[in-house]
Parts: C-alpha cells; structure tokens; sequence
C-alpha cells in the first residue's frame, strides 16, 4: 500500500530500514493493519503498540478508503 498520502505515516531510510511507520514511532503502519485483520481491535493494538487508539483509527481509515478508491477503478 502506497502510505505517503497519510499524515500520520512517515518513511525515513533511517528508520525501520525504511518501512512506512507511524510518525514519532517504530511502528509499522503494514504491522496495524495486519494486525486488524486478523481479528485484533483497535484498543487492543492500540495497546499492544502503545499508540493512541486514535491513530490506529487515522490509520485504518486511511486504509480503507485508498483499498475502495483502488476498488473503484479496476
């Protein structure tokens, strides 16, 4: 998924071999949403994580509306 529209996703080379994470954070933004679809909540990965469940919610937003915008066009 192509995470540099996302405000709160930055890619760094010098972080996480530069893999899409949240800003301010280690955390893999594909790692959130992996974790979402296998059945985790978004309080239980906002904890697991130890990020705002508000950002879990910006991030999967995010993601849900870049996968129907992709669905829409093909």
């Amino acid at each position: 998924m192509d995470w540099s529209a996302c405000d709160i996703v930055e890619i760094n080379p010098r972080k996480v071999s530069g893999a899409p994470i949240l800003k301010g954070t280690r955390v893999q933004a594909d790692s959130i949403v992996e974790n979402y679809q296998t059945g985790s909540d978004i309080e239980e990965i906002a904890e697991n994580f130890a990020i705002p469940a508000a950002s879990v919610r910006e991030l999967l937003a995010f993601a849900a509306s870049t996968v129907l915008s992709i669905a829409q066009c093909e």
